[in-house]
């Protein structure tokens, strides 16, 4: 009987653990994750009262959409788990998981919020609700209590200052919020411990519009007692040089803090520390701090101790001088902000034939280098940066023009040194070393990339080596360059916003990074530097002035940016608030125009396009800038009628779509024969004619082939600029003409996107010959080796190498396409994509002739799979198919 018993105990354990396993299992078949606000993981500058959610789902499941969604958001994390006191709670029907609005009780700004979600599929799953995230409201204008403060005299010296406070904190802290901004860059300290692992903060905005302040959670970084808040200042944008005129004190000549510490003890009582004329201020080790010329930093001016309680040699510094708020319009962040990334060890120490010392870290890259040093007091150690060795293996710094890139460091004689810089950044693979003492070994330098804290989205990998580089070059490329603004070039005296680089190449960035937040910042500045007229200055932050704007290619970032962004993330808010912007672009090409042709202004044309020497036979490669002018005027009319119709603007839509008809009509008139030749014969001119519908649809297929026919003629070599080169592959697919595009992207001469490759390349270059065969070098006023235009390949390689593609209708990767389309040669491909919805991956191999695919598509989304002789739509899942080609 006992072992009867024994034994009926035993089957109930063990059916016990099945039953809860199997609960276990249900219960993981469905779950909510990468909670999201405003594109944002638990930020704490929100800076609408609106908000927007979203989350991913996993599912277990194929085939599975959300059926409908709960959330609810409170004050309190507890009484939000607990689904009580809250400020909004909805059970809401329907598949919407990305940027949900909020419509709960009005929020307060400055006030920290909690939210959770649950999820409800079509397969009558529920989710577990998830875990409960946060973020915060941003400040509105009467919330600011702090003063700005500066140097007590006028600030004239290149040295950073130091401004520090004392205080005493007589209660237990609960919670404590730093609000700082500064005219210039800032480096903040509490109780010796940097409050942030970001650097180059405010960020750079156009500061005469707008200055973003920082939103810190340093509770961790106080304590009961005494206390000590310290903070460097560099010039940065607001002061040092910038643009190529050796123009400095370009927004202001007064380098100034705003702090505010907002404090929440344990008994529920509040103080505030701020920025006020009480604070103290000094000189500190940093000499001079330029982003084009770098850093001198002189350890023996060191104040051990300053930014730590009981520093007593504050009582010889300096009183400050408090600043009257003026015209400062502050708004919270919205964009990533700029972190260390990779660090690569030196990979050899070079003596050059000119007995240069030089390390090599086989990476070009942007950021700086870190040095360890032993030696006596007054040591200077001086670190030159460059991209390239010259023909003969020099160091070479021609073309960074006036930017020294050089950081000098000055030993105090205290056993070994480390230094890194604080307030600039160098494009760089080699670095010059110049007066250090004693052996220098590839142990005391590491090369640190810094750049905005985009995560990776995106991998792209081929059975073709080059190929693989080149995708490689083209995220270096991107990485160096999206340093808070999407820059041109980060080495010489330039760095600037570049409006037709970074349309040109927005599509690809989209796909290597999320650059949503990175995208919706700078696309503020250009809304704000937008003339009254509706020009666009040709780089944003405008620091080269009015005149320079409205030119075809570069201003049409307003239309090009907004619309690449709704597609790829699903935005719909970013058109809504550009569209004035867009409608202003439109409006000044029309204003300028004449009969429906924009034939007036100055243009850029097809930048830095291919001229060989011989080319003057009728195909050489000059596109009239006017013809160009005019198909961006129709593209970027075309893109404000897709906006006016996702935004329900009827009338706008059938307003723009007139002028479309008539601006495509003088384009014909103008620029084409009756038989459908362009009047320039360039790859250009018929790609930009192709890729925007310029041509009556019966003759567009004999365009192209007059576009194959020219690429022939050149030996399958590709004469196009910074216009041209982002459409040629997608017209020549557009039109059948795939193998065309594989010649293309798998030649290796110049011109071609493997030259540089094959010429030892990391990073893009500016000029497709750059570095020519014979080692000598292009102009060295404009020849920068980490320029990201021509990277916009990229967008092709993705949607046709991988096939990985998404709908304008159902943007966000709502509704994904797969259709790989193999060729060069290449056996296998293989690409995913972390969209707002899940990853998406797409990998094919060739085997015989048959072609295997497997794909993996994210919850809550469709796919239509495009083979050979094989469609079909599908749902979340992942999947194997094979097709014969």
């Amino acid at each position: 009987m006992k072992l009867c018993v024994k034994k009926l105990l035993q089957f109930f354990a063990v059916f016990a653990l099945l039953f809860v396993f199997n609960l276990t299992v249900f219960a993981q078949k469905l779950s909510v994750n990468d909670l999201k606000v405003e594109h944002l993981e638990d930020p704490l500058s929100i800076e609408t009262l609106k908000p927007r959610f979203s989350w991913k789902i996993n599912s277990t499941v194929k085939n599975t959409l959300q059926s409908s969604y709960e959330i609810r958001v409170g004050a309190n994390k507890a009484s939000v788990k607990a689904g009580k006191d809250l400020v909004w709670k909805a059970s809401v029907s329907g598949d919407q998981s990305v940027l949900i609005d909020y419509a709960g009780t009005e929020l307060q700004s400055k006030k920290r919020y909690y939210w959770q979600v649950r999820v409800k599929d079509n397969h009558g799953n529920t989710s577990v609700w998830s875990e409960p995230r946060l973020f915060q409201t941003g400040l509105v204008d009467s919330d600011w209590t702090a003063q700005w403060i500066t140097v007590s005299g006028k600030d004239t010296s290149k040295v950073s200052p130091l401004f520090r406070k004392e205080i005493s904190l007589k209660k237990e802290v609960k919670s404590a919020t730093a609000y700082v901004t500064a005219k210039g860059l800032y480096e903040a300290q509490i109780n010796g411990k940097r409050i942030s692992d970001s650097y180059f903060a405010p960020g750079w905005t156009s500061y005469n519009k707008h200055l973003q302040y920082q939103v810190y959670d340093v509770t961790a970084f106080l304590k009961k007692g005494s206390n000590a808040i310290g903070v460097t200042l560099g010039d940065g944008w607001y002061k040092g040089h910038i643009g190529f005129a050796g123009q400095h004190n370009f927004y202001g000549d007064t380098r100034a803090l705003l702090f505010q510490l907002e404090i929440e003890y344990s008994d529920g009582s509040k103080e505030t520390v701020q920025t006020d004329d009480q604070w103290k201020s000094s000189n500190g080790p940093i000499l001079g701090s330029d982003i084009y010329n770098g850093e001198t930093y002189d350890a023996r001016f060191e104040k051990q101790g300053w930014a730590l309680a009981g520093y007593k040699e504050d009582q010889s510094w300096t009183g400050v001088r408090t600043l009257s708020k003026g015209k400062d319009q502050l708004v919270s962040m919205s964009g990533p902000l700029v972190k260390k990334h990779e660090q690569f060890k030196a990979l050899k120490i070079i003596k050059t034939p000119k007995g240069e010392t030089v390390v090599d870290f086989g990476q070009n890259l942007v950021g700086w280098v870190q040095l360890k040093a032993r030696g006596a007091a007054g040591t200077k150690i001086t670190l030159s940066h460059a991209e390239v060795l010259d023909k003969e293996g020099n160091f070479y710094t021609v073309n960074l023009r006036s930017a020294k890139q050089q950081n000098n460091y000055i030993l105090k004689g205290a056993g070994e040194e480390v230094f890194e810089p604080h307030f600039t950044f160098q494009g760089f693979r080699y670095v010059k070393v110049e007066g250090y003492p004693g052996d220098l070994k590839e142990s005391d330098l590491t090369a640190i990339a810094l750049y905005s804290d985009m995560k990776t989205t995106g991998k792209f990998t081929t059975s073709n080596p080059l190929l693989n580089q080149l995708q490689h070059n083209i995220q270096w490329g991107q990485k160096g360059n999206f340093v808070d603004v999407p820059t041109d070039c980060p080495q010489r005296d330039e760095r600037l916003g570049w409006t037709g680089d970074a349309q040109a190449f927005a599509a690809t960035a989209a796909y290597n990074m999320d650059v949503a937040g990175f995208f919706t910042k700078w696309l503020k500045d250009v809304k704000l530097d937008q003339l009254p007229n509706g020009s666009v200055p040709f780089v944003v932050p405008n620091v080269i002035g009015d005149g320079s704007s409205g030119a075809a290619g570069w201003a049409d970032v307003a239309t090009i940016i907004p619309w690449d962004m709704y597609v790829a993330y699903g935005d719909k808010r970013i058109l809504e608030s550009q569209y004035e912007s867009m409608v202003g672009w439109v409006k000044f090409m029309t204003s300028a125009s004449k009969d429906n042709l924009w034939n007036t202004g100055f243009h850029f044309g097809d930048w830095l396009f291919y001229r060989p020497d011989d080319d003057n036979d009728g195909r050489a490669a000059v596109t009239d800038k006017y013809m160009i002018a005019q198909t961006f005027y129709a593209h970027s009319t075309q893109l404000l009628i897709n906006a006016a119709r996702v935004l329900g603007k009827k009338d706008d839509e059938a307003k723009y779509t007139s002028l479309l008809a008539d601006i495509k009509a003088a384009y014909v008139k103008e620029y084409m024969t009756p038989n459908g030749r362009l009047i320039s014969g360039t790859q250009t001119a018929y790609v930009l004619a192709l890729q925007f519908d310029m041509l009556p649809e019966n003759l567009r297929l004999n365009a192209a082939g007059r576009l194959v026919q020219n690429i022939r003629d050149y030996g399958n070599h590709l004469t196009t600029g910074f216009l041209g080169t982002p459409y040629l592959c997608h017209v020549l697919s557009k039109f059948g003409y795939d193998n065309v595009a594989y010649d293309l992207l798998m030649q290796e001469t110049y011109p071609s996107w493997l030259y540089p490759v094959k010429m030892g390349a990391t990073t893009i270059w500016e000029r497709w010959d750059g570095i020519k065969p014979d080692g000598s070098f292009q102009t060295p006023d404009m020849n920068s080796f980490n320029h990201y235009a021509y990277g916009a390949i990229g967008d092709w390689m993705y949607k046709t190498i991988a096939g990985i593609n998404a709908v304008a209708d159902q943007p966000g990767y709502k509704y994904i396409v797969i259709s790989p389309k193999p060729g060069g040669k290449i056996t296998n491909a293989a690409a995913e994509l972390e969209t707002v919805y899940g990853t998406v991956k797409s990998s094919w191999t060739l085997e015989n002739g048959l072609l295997k695919l497997d794909v993996a598509i994210p919850a809550n989304t469709k796919a239509k799979i495009v083979l050979p002789g094989n469609t079909q739509e599908i749902g979340s899942g992942v999947y194997h198919f094979e097709s014969k080609i």
